[in-house]
């Protein structure tokens, strides 16, 4: 009967092709690859669940071809990349899949209107996401055996290299070990970064059309799991659309100093000018001197540091920044991929109070603050203004702001929790404009969400049981004015389980410390004054810890604060404002003896506003990069 069914598969199809993949595989299985240790199998399977709750194949089509870049040349043993050309397979229909190949002409080759050609004497590597009852006998024994994670309900992995020869039949093969290092580091990174992809801004989405992408470029650091890391525990890998898209030379911003400063030459004190106009105070990054905008310099090589003359910039050159310029000036080059670009209303804050009064919410409600106008209330306790929802967001339309309601017909009364990738979808489900501003007070709350249900699997396993996550939320500050915003985690809960989160730090009003309040039927939140480390004992014991905007290098109190979730051994996550931020955070959190088990990567609810700090031009939001330890 086996050979029937394979012959009339065969003869089925040379009359109507294969369709978008290549069809079954034959007599591979992981256990059989050689030194493959089994607890990276559990790891790879992880991986592949990630991604596939992600849902790239939403809008991914085997023409979006990806450039793919993991680590160095020299650290594959054929001193190149093994696969830099992927591409998602079954969007349209058929097998849901991933397409890895030796490179791009190859992708080309193989890449049909409706179908995959079979490209003779070429290679592929496949990741096949295969309905259970489908898979091999062996394939389920080693499911069984290591007790592996499936993708979506009923679905597992199969990995295996595809060879055309040159009669047009296929032969399989296992990939080998370094094959699916290279595959489990792509997987960790495209689960990341896909949700960035920005649809081209005149791409008009057809029925029967292909949707065009912005040109994108985005690099992340994987953690390496502990049995395959070889001496290093990050490696950074690098995926792009199309797959020959570079990190471009930035032109100056709007935004930019008037006089831009080189980097000092040993022999040469010259100085390039560029002319610029910004009415703002900015502060000199070596001697803390306050200066106009429009007299600062900055230095011409990374434009990212700002001085307040030529002799501080050259005596910094000297002492510190010469070391760090070309960092600096990689992580200006991301400014334009960061902006969240999908928002229609301005989104560069120069100046706080000068941004609201633009958008007609200065003084107004929860949007207090975002300025320095009210600082002289204490967090938590700013004046009650009369009226309800609209009020808290600051006399917003109802159709400009979320409305304090369940999402009733979300999946047709199925009861589980809401899953978002990005603003573009929160702001769908809630049929709010582009051109509503909520989403910067919004950051915070859809950030512990994000957390909750698609960063920690622990939490989110508990929530789809319909336990309790109590979350240790620390330092927190113009949140506490907030609450409407945090409410709407529960409403995203969608009927399924509850969060408690316990909001710790020194700025909590002692008339407020101790107290709880129901934000919403599934969250309540209670608040406590203190140290994190001194009021710990007292409080439940975490499934989750939580610290936005964590400024970790700037507060010798979380040096007890790490200690602690180093032995409880809790899953904690953490935010900051720019890529250096995290850089140093990272410094901290190696010297507390905690490891980086989720890599920094960009918050997809960071806030849309770009924050202009004093003395520094590089891309700064709230909330605007996650990492995490004990995940």
């Amino acid at each position: 009967m086996e050979v029937h069914l394979r012959d009339l598969f065969a003869r089925f199809e040379d009359q109507f092709g294969s369709g978008p993949g290549l069809g079954p595989t034959s007599g591979t299985c992981l256990l059989l690859v050689e030194s493959l240790p089994p607890p990276f199998i559990k790891h790879l399977f992880r991986a592949s669940a990630a991604l596939f709750r992600t849902d790239p194949w939403k809008r991914l089509r085997p023409a979006h071809l990806l450039g793919l870049r993991v680590g160095k040349d020299s650290d594959w043993s054929s001193k190149k990349q093994l696969f830099p050309c992927a591409q998602f397979i079954g969007g349209d229909g058929g097998d849901l899949a991933l397409h890895f190949f030796k490179s791009e002409p190859d992708a080309l080759k193989m890449t049909g209107l409706r179908e995959t050609i079979r490209s003779p004497n070429t290679e592929l590597l496949r990741v096949v996401f295969v309905p259970e009852p489908l898979l091999t006998s062996a394939d389920k024994r080693m499911v069984r055996s290591l007790s592996l994670e499936s993708s979506g309900t009923d679905r597992f992995p199969v990995f295996d290299v595809a060879r055309c020869t040159s009669t047009g039949s296929l032969r399989f093969r296992n990939p080998t070990l370094e094959e699916l290092r290279y595959v489990y580091a792509f997987m960790k990174a495209i689960a990341l970064v896909h949700p960035l992809l920005q649809p081209a801004k005149d791409a008009v989405p057809k029925r029967g059309r292909l949707l065009r992408f912005e040109p994108f470029i985005e690099t992340v650091d994987v953690q390496w799991p502990q049995e395959v890391s070889r001496g290093w525990d990050l490696v950074a890998v690098t995926v792009s659309h199309p797959p020959g898209q570079a990190y471009e030379e930035k032109k100056l911003s709007s935004n930019s100093p008037k006089y831009i400063a080189e980097p000092p030459k040993e022999d040469s004190s010259k100085t390039a000018l560029v002319t610029k106009t910004w009415n703002i105070l900015r502060q000199c990054m070596m001697c803390e001197k306050e200066v106009p905008g429009e007299q600062c310099l900055c230095c011409g090589r990374c434009h990212a540091v700002v001085y307040c003359g030529p002799v501080c910039q050259k005596q910094h050159w000297k002492d510190e920044h010469k070391s760090v310029c070309g960092v600096y000036k990689a992580m200006m080059e991301r400014e334009e991929e960061l902006a969240l670009k999908v928002f229609t209303f301005p989104y560069f804050v120069d100046h706080p109070c000068k941004w609201l009064d633009l958008m007609g919410l200065h003084q107004k409600g929860m949007w207090r603050r975002r300025c320095d106008c009210y600082a002289h209330c204490p967090f938590g306790l700013l004046p009650l203004e009369l009226g309800g929802v609209s009020t808290s967001w600051g006399g917003l339309s109802d159709g400009e702001c979320p409305q304090d309601t369940p999402f009733v017909n979300y999946m047709d009364g199925v009861s589980n929790p809401i899953l978002l990738s990005g603003w573009s979808e929160y702001y769908n489900l809630r049929s709010l404009p582009m051109s509503s501003p909520v989403s910067a007070l919004l950051s915070h709350s859809l950030t512990v969400y994000n957390i909750l249900t698609s960063l920690s699997m622990s939490s989110k396993n508990r929530l789809i049981k319909g336990k309790e996550v109590v979350v240790h939320y620390l330092g927190p500050e113009g949140e506490l004015d907030w609450m409407p915003a945090f409410s709407e985690i529960g409403h995203l809960l969608n009927g399924v389980g509850n969060v408690q989160i316990v909001m710790v730090g020194p700025d909590v009003p002692s008339n407020l410390s101790g107290t709880a309040s129901g934000i919403s039927g599934r969250v309540r939140v209670s608040l406590v004054r203190g140290i994190y480390q001194e009021q710990a004992s007292y409080l439940s014991s975490p499934h989750l810890v939580v610290a936005l905007n964590c400024k970790m290098e700037s507060f010798g109190s979380w040096v007890g604060a790490l200690e602690l979730i180093k032995s409880m051994n809790a899953p904690a996550f953490f935010t900051d404002k720019s890529e250096i931020l995290c850089a140093n955070a990272k410094q901290v959190l190696r010297a507390a003896g905690l490891h980086i088990t989720h890599p920094v990567t960009p918050n997809p609810f960071r806030s849309p506003l770009h924050e202009q700090a004093p003395s520094s031009n590089l891309p700064s939001f709230s909330n605007g990069f996650v990492f995490g330890v004990n995940t």
